[in-house]
C-alpha cells in the first residue's frame, strides 16, 4: 500500500466517523521557541490548553513535521529522520477512551478492502498505564484482546503531559508484532525492535502541577474538560504495510537512494559508510524539499540555516560517493515525484523550489573550494607549531558558521592530514550560539518574564473576563481600561512603586502589538490613582494577551485600577500609512515580476518599509521605477481601503493572500485596496485610503539571501523628505558644475572619463619612473655570501603590480651567473607592500621568494606568500620599510 494510500484512509476514517479533516499545517512553527512545527498536535496545542476554544467538536490530520536535534544521527541508524508526518485524531471535550479506542482498532484491522490498514489481529500488542484499568478493560471489551497481550507500564512510558503545568493524561500505545526473526519474544517491555510502536492514544483528562522529569510532578486533579490526541506515525506504518525493513525503503523516499546509486555507481547494502551517506542524502533532500515548499529559503540563522545544512549535507554526502557535479538536480526531481501524490502543491511551486535549491548547491560548491582552502592553511599551521597538532574549537567554529564549513567535513580532512580536532569546545560554541539565538526570538516576544508568567495571565484572564484582552484600537486612539496583570522587572506583583520598567495587560486597549510586521504602538496610560506609565513596546507573547511595555515615572500602580490608555496617534498614522504601502508594493510586485514575487517578512515603522519577497535575481532598476509608479498612480486615484471579518474559506475564494509562515483560524480580516486590486489577509492598521499616503519612494532592492531580495521605502513625511533633500543635492550639483539639472547625468559622465583617463595617465607616468630605477638598481646590486642582493625601498608607488614588475626587470637585469635575491618595497594607498624575487642559483642554494617575504611581512604586522621564485606581501605599519628590507637580507644569509 503506498504511502499516499495510507493518508487517505486514515482522513477518510474518521472523516466517516465525525472529523473535521483539517489540512496540515506549514513546518513553520508558530512558537517562537521552536523553529518547526515537531508533533502533529501542535497546531492544536491552544485548544488543548484551554487558551482557545476548538471550531470543532473532533478533528483529524497528517500533520508534516520536521525535528532537526539529532541531525548528525541521520542515516547511522534507520530509525532516524528528520521530516516525517503524523496521522492524528483528536477530541475536544466530545468522545474520550471508548470511542478512541474503537476507531483506532477499526482502522488498524479492517480489511484492506473495506478500507482499513488490514493489520492481523494476532499480532497488535497494546500498552496502558499502570492503574488504569479502564483502558485495559476496554480493549479486552472492544478488540478481544487477551490479558497477555496488553502490558502495564509507569509514568516515564504511559503518561503524557507538556513538560510544564498543565494538561496531562494516560495513554496507551499500539504495536505490532514483526515476527521471531526481529527479536525475542514477550511483548514491547522486553523488545521494541519486534514489537513495533504504531499509535499512540493520549487520554488527557488530568491537570498536573510543577515538578520535573517525566514522572517527578503531582496530578492536582480532574480536566473540566477531557480531551483526546493520538498520533500515528505515517512512515512506520508504511514500511510495515509495503513489506520493507525501515522508512529509507518506502515509495516516498527509496527512490532518491536508488538516484544516488545511479549518480555514484556504488550499491546500496553493500558497504556500511556507503549506506549511512545514501540515507543522508534521501532524508534530507526530502526534507529540503517540503521546507523548501512551505517558504522557508537558505540563510544563516533560524529555519533557513537548518534548511542550509540540510541541502549542504545532502551535497557533501553525494561528494563523498564520488559526485562531484551537481546534484540536487538528478535528486530534487525524484523526491519531488515521490511525494506530490500527497503534496500537488509541490509540483505546482517546484519552479521556485528548484530554482532555490540549485542555487544554494552552487553556492555551497564555491563554499567548498574557498573552504578546503582555509583550512589547509589552518591544518599546516597546527602542524608547524605542535608535535600533536589539533585545530582548536574556534578555528572549526569560524570555518562552520562564516564559510558553511560543515564540522563533519572539517573533522574528516584534517583527520585525512594527522590532525585532531577540538570537537568538544566546538559543540560549546555551537551550543553557546544556538542559546543566543533561542533567547533573542523569545525575548523579543516574551520581554524578561518566563513563558509559564504570560501563560498564567492568560488563563486568569479568560476565567475572569471569558476571554482575550479586547482590542479596540480599528476604531479607538484612547480607551477606559482596567489593569488586569502587572510584571516588575518580569516578575507578577500587585503593585509596582515608580520609577519602575514594568509590564502591563489591560483589560480592553487601543494599543496594537508588535505583529505581522507592523511595529507596535508608544502612549501611555494615566493611571485614576495618578500613575503613568510611557508605554515603548506591546507584544503578544502569548495569543490574546497584549502585554505592554514600559516605564512607571510616576506614582503608585495598582492590579485593579483603572485608568485611560491613549496611543501616540501620530505614530500609528504613520506606521499605518507605511502598512498599506507595503500592501501596495506586494501588489505593484506580482503585477511586475509574477506570482512567484511573493512576500517572505516586511517591517511596517513610521514612514519606512522594509519588504522581503522571493525572487531569484536582481530587480532591474527600471522594473523597480514601473513599480514605484504604479503604487503612486494607484495612491493618486485615492483607492478605498476596507477591511471585513469573513470565513477562511471564503476569504480564499475571494482572492486573498495569505502569508507563508502565519498562522490562521476560522475567521480572517480581509484588507482590500480598491476592491479587489489587493487583498490580503492581515491583522494590522491601514488608512481609510491610499491617497492619505501622499507619496511613496522606493529607494533601492538588494539580496539578504539565497532567492529572497528586499526593498526599503519611504511613505508620507519621509519620503517627502527624503525628495526635498534630492531635490537641494541637485541643486548644488547643478551650482558646481554649472549645468542645467537635466544635463547633469552627461555631465557628471564626461567628467568621469576624463579622471579615468588621468588616473591612467597618471598610472603610467609612475610606473615608468619606478622602471627607469631598474638599470641603477641593478647596477649597484650589493653581494652577500656569494649571492647579489637588491633590496630598494621605492616610496609611494601605484600598486603590486608596479613593485612586481619593477623586481622581474631586476632580476633579468642581473641574469643567472650568480645566485640573485630581488627585494623591493613599496607604500600603495596607505599600505606597506614588499615583492621578491630569485633565480634559479638563489633557490638551488634553498633561498626561497615566499620565506622571505614572510619574514619582511611578519615585520610590517602582516602576511604573505607565494611560490619560490617570486611572492608578495604586505602589512600595516608602513613606517618599518627598512626593518622589512633588512629581514630580506637576513633571511638571504641564513638560507645560503
Amino acid at each position: 500500500m503506498r504511502t499516499a494510500e495510507i493518508r487517505k484512509r486514515w482522513l477518510d476514517h474518521f472523516e466517516a466517523r465525525g472529523h473535521t479533516v483539517v489540512p496540515s499545517a506549514p513546518l513553520i512553527s508558530p512558537d517562537p521557541s521552536t523553529l518547526f512545527v515537531i508533533a502533529g498536535m501542535v497546531p492544536f496545542i491552544p485548544y488543548m490548553l484551554g487558551e482557545q476554544t476548538a471550531p470543532w467538536p473532533r478533528a483529524t490530520s497528517v500533520q508534516k513535521c520536521v525535528r532537526t536535534l539529532d541531525i548528525e544521527e541521520v542515516g547511522k541508524t534507520t530509525r532516524h529522520g528528520t521530516f516525517f508526518q503524523m496521522n492524528g485524531n483528536f477530541s475536544f471535550g466530545d468522545y474520550f477512551k471508548e470511542e478512541a479506542i474503537t476507531f483506532a482498532w477499526e482502522l488498524i484491522t479492517n480489511s484492506q478492502d473495506d478500507g482499513g490498514y488490514g493489520f492481523d489481529p494476532e499480532t497488535i500488542w497494546v500498552t496502558v498505564y499502570h492503574d488504569d484499568d479502564e483502558a485495559a478493560a476496554l480493549w479486552k471489551k472492544i478488540a478481544g484482546m487477551p490479558d497477555e497481550r496488553i502490558q502495564r507500564r509507569g509514568m516515564k512510558d504511559n503518561f503524557w503531559s507538556t513538560g510544564a503545568r498543565g494538561p496531562a493524561g494516560p495513554c496507551s500505545e499500539i504495536y505490532v508484532d514483526r515476527g521471531p526473526a526481529y527479536g525475542a519474544e514477550g511483548g514491547p517491555v522486553v523488545d521494541e525492535d519486534r514489537y513495533i510502536e504504531i499509535w499512540n492514544l493520549v487520554f488527557m483528562q488530568y491537570e498536573r502541577g510543577d515538578g520535573g522529569g517525566k514522572d517527578d510532578f503531582p496530578i492536582l486533579g480532574e480536566l473540566k474538560q477531557r480531551n483526546i490526541d493520538t498520533g500515528m506515525g505515517l512512515e512506520r506504518v508504511a514500511y510495515l504495510l509495503q513489506g520493507v525493513d525501515n522508512m529509507y525503503e518506502i515509495d516516498e523516499v527509496f527512490p532518491v537512494i536508488q538516484a544516488a546509486q545511479e549518480l555514484s555507481g556504488r550499491r546500496y547494502g553493500a558497504v556500511h559508510e556507503d549506506d549511512v551517506r545514501m540515507r543522508v542524502v534521501a532524508d534530507h533532500v526530502r526534507s529540503g524539499l517540503m521546507l523548501m515548499g512551505d517558504g522557508v529559503t537558505p540563510s544563516n540563522e533560524g529555519r533557513g540555516y537548518v534548511l542550509r545544512r540540510l541541502l549542504r549535507r545532502a551535497v557533501r554526502a553525494m561528494r563523498l560517493l564520488g559526485v562531484d557535479e551537481p546534484a540536487l538536480p538528478a535528486l530534487l526531481p525524484v523526491s519531488k515525484d515521490a511525494m506530490k501524490a500527497s503534496y500537488p502543491e509541490l509540483e505546482a511551486n517546484f519552479e521556485r523550489i528548484s530554482r532555490i535549491a540549485y542555487a544554494e548547491e552552487e553556492a555551497f560548491r564555491r563554499t567548498l573550494v574557498a573552504g578546503t582552502t582555509i583550512l589547509d592553511t589552518a591544518v599546516q599551521e597546527v602542524k608547524s607549531t605542535a608535535t600533536t597538532p589539533v585545530l582548536s574549537g574556534a578555528q572549526a567554529f569560524q570555518l562552520h558558521d562564516t564559510y558553511g564549513f560543515p564540522i563533519d567535513l572539517t573533522l574528516e580532512m584534517a583527520a585525512e592530514q594527522g590532525v585532531t580536532v577540538d570537537e568538544t569546545a566546538f559543540r560549546s560554541l555551537m551550543q553557546e550560539q544556538r542559546q543566543r539565538a533561542r533567547a533573542d526570538a523569545l525575548a523579543k516576544r516574551a520581554g524578561r518574564a518566563d513563558t509559564a508568567a504570560y501563560q498564567e495571565l492568560h488563563a486568569d484572564l479568560s476565567s475572569s473576563h471569558g476571554g482575550p484582552v479586547q482590542f479596540l484600537g480599528y476604531t479607538d486612539t484612547t480607551a477606559r481600561s482596567r489593569v488586569v496583570g502587572l510584571l516588575v522587572d518580569g516578575v507578577p506583583g500587585p503593585v509596582a512603586v515608580a520609577p519602575a520598567d514594568v509590564e502591563i495587560v489591560l483589560d480592553r486597549t487601543p494599543f496594537y502589538a508588535e505583529a505581522g510586521g507592523q511595529l507596535a504602538d508608544h502612549g501611555t496610560i494615566v493611571l485614576d490613582g495618578g500613575a503613568r506609565v510611557e508605554v515603548d513596546d506591546v507584544q503578544a507573547p502569548v495569543k490574546g494577551l497584549s502585554v505592554h511595555h514600559g516605564r512607571l515615572v510616576d506614582g503608585t500602580l495598582t492590579v485593579g485600577e483603572e485608568g485611560t490608555a491613549t496611543i501616540d496617534l501620530a505614530r500609528r498614522k504613520a506606521i499605518s500609512r507605511a502598512h498599506t504601502a507595503t500592501h501596495m508594493v506586494h501588489k505593484a510586485l506580482r503585477e511586475a515580476l509574477g506570482d512567484t514575487a511573493t512576500q517572505a517578512g516586511s517591517e511596517n515603522a513610521p514612514s519606512r518599509i522594509r519588504f522581503d519577497f522571493r525572487a531569484s535575481s536582481a530587480v532591474p532598476a527600471g522594473v523597480l521605477s514601473e513599480v514605484e509608479e504604479r503604487v503612486n498612480t494607484q495612491l493618486a486615484e485615492n483607492l478605498e481601503v476596507t477591511d471585513q471579518i469573513m470565513a477562511i474559506d471564503e476569504a480564499r475564494a475571494l482572492g486573498a493572500m495569505a502569508l507563508f509562515g502565519e498562522k490562521y483560524g476560522d475567521r480572517v480580516r480581509v484588507v482590500s485596496i480598491g476592491g479587489d486590486w489587493s487583498r490580503e489577509l492581515c491583522a494590522g492598521t491601514h488608512v481609510a485610503s491610499s491617497g492619505q499616503l501622499g507619496l511613496v519612494t522606493l529607494l533601492g532592492e538588494s539580496s539578504i539571501g539565497s532567492g529572497v531580495r528586499r526593498i526599503d521605502a519611504l511613505v508620507g513625511a519621509g519620503a517627502y523628505g527624503y525628495q526635498a533633500k534630492e531635490h537641494a543635492l541637485v541643486g548644488q550639483l547643478s551650482g558646481l558644475l554649472g549645468s542645467r539639472p537635466d544635463e547633469l547625468g552627461d555631465r557628471v559622465s564626461s567628467l568621469l572619463t576624463r579622471l579615468k583617463e588621468s588616473e591612467k595617465e597618471l598610472a603610467a607616468i609612475r610606473q615608468a619612473q619606478v622602471l627607469a630605477a631598474a638599470a641603477s638598481l641593478a647596477a649597484g646590486a650589493a653581494e652577500i655570501d656569494g649571492v647579489r642582493v637588491v633590496a630598494h625601498d621605492a616610496g609611494d608607488v601605484g600598486s603590486a603590480d608596479d613593485l612586481r614588475t619593477l623586481v622581474l626587470d631586476v632580476r633579468g637585469r642581473l641574469g643567472d651567473s650568480l645566485p640573485v635575491v630581488v627585494a623591493v618595497a613599496g607604500v600603495s594607498k596607505g599600505r606597506p607592500l614588499v615583492v621578491v624575487a630569485t633565480n634559479a642559483g638563489a633557490r638551488a642554494q634553498g633561498i626561497r621568494a615566499g620565506a622571505l617575504v614572510k619574514a619582511a611581512s611578519t615585520v610590517l604586522g602582516g602576511g604573505g606568500g607565494g611560490k619560490d621564485d617570486l611572492a608578495q606581501g604586505g602589512g600595516t605599519d608602513a613606517t618599518r620599510l627598512a626593518d622589512a628590507l633588512d629581514a630580506v637580507r637576513a633571511g638571504t644569509r641564513t638560507a645560503g
